[in-house]
């Protein structure tokens, strides 16, 4: 979960220590000392080392490239998600968020101090070769990853259309790491997908919250509706392994489908990062009945809409514990085209709740599992397979067995074979049918 600062803003320590090392500024020094001893002796010490370095080091060695390190392990010190992006990096960032970027489609971050896959992208490289949430990356091609930085993990991953890349895996249930070589493409993610399925429920897919994924859902969902008559009897909101993004697009998602109230809010020390969200009535969706669906991989923005929804009783969550990404973290841009994301704030939903390292709790849990068909299961048989059966007719003399049959293939043949096969999504398609059922039964 971030948010772009927009325009240009220097953390005043990082300016500090940049113009101390690089100029040697008397006066900066001179403020650092008043603004705390301590501060001024840690400077003090980073300039001498620094000095050191660059006269005795076997080789010459290039400044920015000293003071680019010493950010980055001063930011790994820190947090997971704290990082500096050189300004190729901080470019490639800014393209991510619009939906396509290269490489092999996986968000990671740093868990137990092992590089860890949050989740796969849908339709990547990574997800075709069978990356899972949860799978602990030891190796990218000869280099292992203990001690790597996510910035150094995400730029040796990346790489031009059609070149190679082996991952070393380690996953529960292996029995030793596996190797998995991928090859890298240009990431196209589709943030929203949507299906209709029977009897008018609707099934939408948030694969990660970019700038358009406003706009996307609102699209989805007024095809859904036209395709089923102008109204929706129920929606499934799928965010398993969707690894979050944009803040403001998971408030304008959740904002579709509560009437009022809090969406989210986010507490850090300095003012502007202390700020909450609230509902607006209009535009708000009718109130169907609505399931959530989240998984280990469904992490920071999908939590926060997860978490909204649950808080406000406005849609069952099923599924499995999410993620636990509960932190904020601002994009700032620096004076030389390069990037600092900083972790400013920490989130919590409308009850208060952190997710931080916690993740959401599912109302039901759900595992994920294969649907597999028991019709011909040996030992299983019934009234017409019995010799002599006799048929039941109507007083019209129909078939009420074959126009039962007709009826229900009907229905089937309406959900995408995909979701048909999908556990969970039928789990929560049951429970969105029996909720209709009982409303018609406590009437």
């Amino acid at each position: 979960m971030f948010k772009i600062i927009k325009g240009k803003r220097v953390a005043l320590l990082l300016a500090s220590l940049c113009v101390v090392a690089v100029l040697g500024a008397v006066a900066v020094q001179k403020r650092c000392a008043a603004e705390g001893g301590n501060d001024y002796e840690s400077i003090e010490l980073f300039t001498d080392v620094l000095a050191i370095v660059k006269k005795s080091y076997v080789e010459e060695v290039d400044t920015k490239k000293l003071i680019y390190g010493a950010i980055n392990g001063m930011l790994a010190s820190l947090d997971p998600h704290s990082s500096f992006m050189p300004p190729d990096m901080y470019k490639e960032m800014k393209i991510d968020t619009k939906g396509s970027f290269g490489g092999l489609g996986i968000e990671i971050t740093i868990k137990d101090g092992l590089l860890t896959v949050i989740s796969p992208i849908e339709d990547t490289p990574a997800f075709r070769a069978g990356i899972k949430a949860g799978d602990q990356i030891l190796k990218i091609e000869d280099r292992f990853t203990k001690d790597m930085t996510i910035m150094d993990a995400v730029k040796r991953m990346r790489g031009p259309k059609g070149t190679k890349v082996t991952l070393t895996i380690m996953r529960e249930g292996f029995d030793k790491p596996k190797e998995f070589t991928l090859v890298r493409d240009t990431i196209q993610v589709k943030s929203v997908r949507f299906k209709s399925m029977d009897q008018g429920y609707g099934y939408v897919r948030i694969a990660q919250f970019q700038e358009k994924t406003d706009d996307d859902l609102v699209k989805a969902l007024k095809a859904l509706k036209e395709e089923n008559g102008g109204d929706l009897r129920g929606l499934i909101l799928d965010l398993r392994n969707d690894p979050g993004g944009l803040l403001d697009q998971a408030v304008k998602v959740a904002d579709h489908f509560i009437e009022d109230g809090l969406i989210v809010y986010t507490e850090g020390r300095e003012k502007e990062s202390r700020m909450q969200f609230t509902a607006r009535k209009s535009g708000t969706e009718p109130n169907y009945p609505m399931v959530v669906l989240i998984n280990s991989g469904s992490a920071s923005a999908s939590e926060i809409v997860a978490g909204a929804l649950q808080d406000h009783k406005r849609a069952v969550v099923m599924g499995t514990q999410s993620f636990g990404k509960g932190s904020v973290q601002t994009i700032i841009p620096l004076s030389d085209e390069s990037g600092l994301r900083l972790t400013t704030a920490r989130y919590f939903t409308p009850s208060g709740r952190s997710i931080q390292a916690k993740g959401i709790t599912p109302d039901i849990i759900v595992e994920r599992a294969e649907i597999q068909s028991t019709e011909k299961m040996e030992g299983h048989i019934r009234e017409k397979d019995l010799e002599n059966h006799f048929d039941s007719e109507s007083k019209d003399g129909a078939d009420n067995k074959q126009k039962g049959t007709d009826k229900g293939a009907s229905a089937a043949s309406k959900v995408d074979e995909q979701l048909k096969s999908d556990y969970q999504v039928m789990r929560a398609l049951d429970l969105l049918k029996g909720w209709e059922i009982l409303k018609t039964i406590s009437k």
